[in-house]
């Protein structure tokens, strides 16, 4: 008797090999590499490289703004995993990187509290609360939740949140709260520089690599089933609204992790960082990118935030303009975002079926 993961893993198999031709086909005719070539290590290498060389050759305002960008990639990673490897679109991701970040700056206001091993894995706590709070509401109930309900379900605990904080003398009102001390570890204290810059860089490589064990696991594996054929996953007898509300969870955490960066890197927060902007902010970085591949989320956000640096420099009247037809350019013609131009299809779902195929084979 198979057990059910291998069960979910032949299924998954099934799928992928009736689709392999098809998949194959389009991506030749799209310029994309042959399916056996494992390029997704090549292009993460290609990006870490440049992330640690960047300090070296940036000047020093260019050198804070790509710290903010790598924070606001770790953001965009916890949105792939909700809609990239559940299809959970969540227009309220911002609710818990806003969330987190006001939490450290009280602690930081009012307890004096800025060490890193204390605020950090705080943030990280904060926003895995309230993904559970709010995934739980969603996606718990009686009955299986539509991605409508889901959608404006977060969308508006999203604007609530932003609502609160615009109103909340406590939480600052609309000016937010403004000088947040410095992070600190003993006495040194973390000021914008390469120093931040390579400490959000560590932790993003960090998170990045989890994130990756994840979705190769034995849950990814569940995960990459659900994404596929959420009713056969269900046929067989596991509790996809649970394994929604799981990732949907780790999902606010990572966010929280990036709101607490965010918030002592620029040195205040304010409403906005809650709101719905912000929330459809994410969604375009991982759009633009590529969802499902973690490393889309990234390059998406870096690419989003560097054309929108220089074009506010350079066309400072109709910059929003051209970024809002450009994304649309790229929506309309790469569905699948920039990334599907280097990475194949069987290799952005994951390559669970082929280790499945040898065994079939085995004598």
């Amino acid at each position: 008797m198979l057990k059910p993961m291998s069960v979910v893993r032949q299924a998954i198999a099934a799928d992928a090999d009736d689709d392999m031709d098809g998949a194959m086909a389009e991506g030749a005719a799209a310029g994309q590499p042959a399916a056996g070539r494992r390029v997704l290590p090549i292009v993460e290498g290609v990006v870490l490289l440049a992330a640690l060389l960047a300090p070296l050759v940036l000047q020093d305002y260019l050198t804070v703004f790509a710290t903010r960008v790598i924070i606001l990639a770790l953001f965009a990673l916890s949105f792939d995993l909700v809609w990239g490897y559940a299809g959970i679109m969540s227009f309220g991701q911002a609710l818990f990187f806003g969330s987190a970040g006001y939490g450290v700056a009280l602690l930081a206001r009012d307890l004096d509290i800025t060490n890193i091993l204390l605020v950090l894995p705080a943030g990280t706590i904060i926003g895995l609360t309230f993904a559970l709070l709010l995934g739980g509401f969603l996606l718990l109930g009686r009955h299986p939740s539509s991605v409508i309900f889901v959608s404006l379900g977060t969308l508006t605990g999203s604007y609530a949140a932003d609502r609160l904080a615009r109103g909340w003398y406590y939480l600052g009102g609309q000016n937010g709260i403004p000088s947040i001390a410095p992070m600190s570890l003993g006495t040194y204290e973390f000021t914008e520089g390469p120093a931040f810059y390579y400490l959000v860089l560590g932790i993003l490589v960090a998170v990045y690599l989890l994130c990756r064990f994840l979705v190769r696991s034995q849950f990814g594996l569940a995960l990459a089933g659900l994404r596929e054929n959420e009713q056969r996953i269900a046929f067989f007898g596991y509790k996809a609204q649970h394994l929604k509300a799981i990732i949907f969870t780790i999902g606010g955490g990572v966010a929280g992790l990036a709101g607490s960066l965010y918030a002592f890197h620029e040195g205040f927060v304010w409403p906005n960082m809650v709101g719905v902007v912000v929330s459809t902010q994410v969604v375009l970085y991982v759009l633009f990118g590529g969802s499902g591949t973690l490393i889309g989320a990234v390059i998406g956000a870096v690419i989003v935030e560097g054309v929108s640096f220089w074009l506010s420099d350079n066309y400072r009247d109709i910059w929003p303009i051209i970024l809002g037809l450009l994304l649309l350019l790229v929506i309309l013609f790469r569905p699948l975002g920039l990334i599907s131009f280097v990475l194949g299809e069987r290799e952005r779902v994951g390559s669970f079926g082929a280790k499945v195929k040898e065994k079939r084979n085995a004598p």
